[in-house]
């Protein structure tokens, strides 16, 4: 509201003022001349202190003004409306007349005369004032003279005459400068159509179409006005009116009962669309036009697919959108702006991505549905495709139709899309979803079991292929996987799982499909480039496949281990002949973990499961033998460890001694070879973990046998150990068969020390425990007086 003088205005006023500061300084220096004249001697002038800063204003004054303006004309208005609404029954009809008219009368014409004095924010203020008495006296009209008539017809008159007469008074000659008036009148024009609709029950369709009427004038304003504050005024009340018709005519459409209420709903949509696109047509800004034509794309697809869904049944609701968003892309080559062209192509590409996510379910439902088997293995062949894959899942809805989505997007994919950048990308997705497609086509036709599983071994068998023989854009190295390789290979390893899991129904089935899936992978491995995955696929079939065989065949679980463990034989021996390959670590991976199977399956008979640990040990030892595999000697020492004790277990062997010296002896034979090879090694890591295998359970054992067999026993070797380690000077025998044979001693004698303590009388233990505790004190302080000591000598030598 704060109001700008012309400029030649303001540099009189700047003028003005500059000559008033000239005079007040000449003033000035000419009574400090005559005051220095005055004085008997000159007095230095002492330095002036730098002046204070005043405070700094919280608020500027151009803000305190609109304030209290608008407080002002608030603060009236109210007045206004008490007055009409509370006091109006005192006054005789000329009396009202009188008040409200002069009162309006003068609000209007105040303006004017502030215009002319340079007060415009007061004028603006003034003017608002005036507009809202008018908005009084229409209301006191019809109170008083027309209360008989429709109040919505009558608001929806009072608001067209409002609009225009807001609109004339903001276009006169002396209120042109005025800026409130133009905006207020369009924002009331917001209302006659849309009240005369409701006044002549025009329906939702009636309402709808007043309310894109008004979004159409609004966006002729907002296009062609001239002051800023008018077209966004214009713009927000496009919005807001377009909005809202296009919301409704989208509900009319989806709730349409037949094919004319869908057409004048689409009707509606279609006006809506031309607004939007009009718009698109007029905008500068590339981002905002490419707005308004994915807005206008959307409603068109709306008016059209609306139109086809009352037509066709409900399972063809998707692709009938579907087809009107691929026909938007012939808008790429027509001859319009490039930012409408941008805008109605992401339209389309919006239209497929929805009608994508609506085909999820049904993919994911038949990829992960057949899990469920798992619980159900062999329990019979299902009766066809669909219910092979809706084991526990429920069946989506109205999804016949999903193969043809899939099968349009991808035609699009492949046909439309010939940007530069976008070809590649959509040359990786064609093929997924063509995978897809053929994927959800058992279940959807409800197609035999046997014949869905055999789409279903194709579709894996062409990803691997594809995979295979695809070749990547660009300079790529040759072992480089390009995208569509590694999209390929994915779908690959999916299907196959989805396959295996699909089989589980029937025996046959199981077998047939894990026959296959390996000797597929198995075969697909010869390419270098899918080996590192194919390979580890491969083998995983495989142990799929020994496990199903024995169980097949009637066996136990532990026996089913056996012929599991051929794999990760053959896993160590392809690894050893690979070398360096990338395919090696991934191999070697998957051979470990089918061991750990084999072992989980022959946990419940312990022989079978020592025999078992025992083919591991075998299998990592010589995994070991390779220069570069030596650390996985570790693990074959504690397999070949585990196997013995399971064993012995099973054998219901309950000495320690039986269980640690397999470990023991292997252990110290191990540190006498590294010390041998490196003759600076401690004794501790050498022989120090061999020696507690052996000692420490022992010890355990021993201290609470009440024979004196493995105490006898146990001390001789400890004594043996302390004089071995005395000898060559070794720490580790040392130390830990002294302890050993001390522990042991106390063991023995303990009886003896207790009835020695008993005889004692009891005045003994306090005492001895003063004289350890004054011996550690005097310790101590020696110490700390030797530390003084030190800090003193420092002191002096500083």
């Amino acid at each position: 509201m704060t109001y700008l003088p012309p400029p030649a205005e303001e540099l009189r006023l700047i003028d003005a003022e500059l000559w008033q500061l000239d005079a007040r300084r000449a003033h000035l220096l000419r009574r400090r001349a005559w005051l220095l004249a005055a004085l008997p001697a000159p007095v230095p002038s002492a330095p002036l202190a730098p002046p204070l800063a005043p405070p700094r204003p919280e608020a500027s004054a151009p803000r305190v003004q609109n304030v209290l303006l608008l407080l002002g004309g608030v603060l009236l208005t109210v007045a206004a409306m008490a007055f009409t609404l509370v006091s109006w029954g005192h006054l005789g009809i000329a009396g009202r007349a009188l008040v409200l008219g002069a009162v309006t009368l003068a609000a209007l014409a105040a303006p004017v005369a502030l215009l002319k004095r340079g007060l415009g924010s007061t004028a603006e203020s003034v003017a608002g004032l005036g507009l809202a008495l008018t908005v009084l006296d229409a209301y006191a009209l019809h109170e008083a003279a027309l209360t008989g008539t429709d109040g919505t017809a009558y608001a929806a008159l009072a608001a067209a005459a409002l609009a225009g007469l807001w609109a004339a008074y903001g276009l006169l000659p002396v209120t042109h400068r005025l800026r409130t008036p133009i905006p207020a009148a369009l924002a009331c024009a917001q209302l006659p159509l849309f009240l005369w609709a409701m006044a002549v029950d025009a329906g939702p369709y009636g309402g709808a179409l007043a309310l894109l009427v008004t979004a159409g004038f609004d966006t002729a304003v907002a296009l062609r006005g001239n002051a800023r504050t008018l077209r966004l005024v214009a713009a927000v009340a496009a919005c807001g009116t377009g909005g809202s018709g296009a919301w409704t005519a989208g509900l009319l459409s989806w709730d349409a009962a037949g094919p004319g209420a869908a057409a004048r709903a689409a009707a509606l949509l279609a006006l809506a669309a031309v607004i939007a696109l009009g718009a698109a047509w007029r905008l500068e800004r590339p981002v905002t036009a490419a707005s308004g034509a994915l807005a206008g794309g959307l409603l068109l697809v709306a008016a059209c697919g609306g139109v086809l869904r009352a037509a066709l049944p409900d399972d063809w609701t998707v692709p009938g959108h579907l087809l009107c968003g691929v026909a938007l892309l012939a808008a790429v080559r027509a001859p319009l702006p490039e930012p409408v062209r941008r805008g109605l192509a992401l339209t389309s590409g919006c239209v497929q991505a929805l009608a994508l996510l609506w085909a999820v379910p049904l993919v994911a439902v038949t990829l992960a549905g057949p899990a469920a088997w798992a619980g159900h293995a062999w329990s019979g062949a299902p009766s066809d495709a669909r219910a092979a894959v809706t084991v526990d899942a429920p069946w989506p809805p109205h999804a016949a139709t999903v193969p043809v989505v899939l099968a349009i997007v991808t035609a699009v994919l492949l046909v439309a899309v010939r940007d530069r950048v976008w070809r590649p990308r959509a040359l990786v997705a064609a093929p997924a979803l063509a995978w897809a497609t053929l994927l959800v086509l058992p279940p959807v036709l409800e197609l035999p079991y046997a014949a869905g599983l055999s789409v279903q071994g194709l579709v894996t068998a062409g990803a691997l292929l594809t995979a295979a023989f695809v070749r990547g854009h660009g300079p790529a190295q040759p072992a480089a996987q390009s995208p569509a390789q590694v999209t390929a290979l994915v779908l690959a390893l999916v299907g196959s799982l989805a396959l295996s899991f699909t089989a589980l129904a029937s025996r046959s089935a199981t077998l047939a499909a894990l026959c296959v899936l390996t000797a597929l992978f198995a075969g697909a491995s010869r390419f270098p480039r899918l080996a590192p995955f194919t390979a580890p696929a491969a083998f995983g079939h495989a142990a799929a496949l020994a496990v199903a065989t024995g169980a097949a065949a009637g066996w136990q679980p532990a026996h089913t281990a056996l012929l599991v463990v051929l794999v990760p034989t053959a896993a160590a021996l392809l690894a050893a002949r690979l070398g360096d390959s990338p395919v090696t670590v991934p191999v070697e991976v998957v051979g470990g973990a089918t061991g750990l199977l084999a072992t989980g399956l022959a946990v419940a008979d312990p022989p079978l499961l020592a025999l078992v640990l025992g083919l591991c040990a075998v299998i990592t030892a010589g995994v070991a033998l390779r220069p570069d595999r030596r650390p996985v000697g570790y693990a074959s020492a504690v397999l070949f460890a585990l196997a013995a004790w399971v064993l012995l277990a099973s054998w219901d062997v309950v000495a320690p001694e039986a269980y640690t010296l397999p470990v023991t002896v292997p252990a110290l034979l191990v540190g006498v070879l590294r010390r041998r090879r490196e003759p600076g090694t401690s004794s501790w890591p050498a022989y120090g973990p061999g020696l507690a295998a052996t000692l420490l359970p022992s010890l355990a054992a021993a201290w609470g046998d009440p024979h004196w067999t493995r105490p006898l026993l146990l001390g001789a070797a400890a004594l043996l150990l302390t004089l071995l380690g005395a000898r060559h000077r070794l720490q580790a025998p040392l130390v830990l068969g002294g302890a050993v044979l001390t522990l042991i001693a106390l063991h023995e004698l303990a009886p003896y020390l207790l009835q020695l303590t008993g005889a004692l009388p009891r005045w003994v233990p306090p005492a001895l425990a003063g004289l350890l505790l004054l011996a550690l004190g005097a310790t101590y302080e020696r110490r700390i007086r030797d530390v003084r000591r030190v800090r003193e000598v420092l002191g002096k030598l500083n």
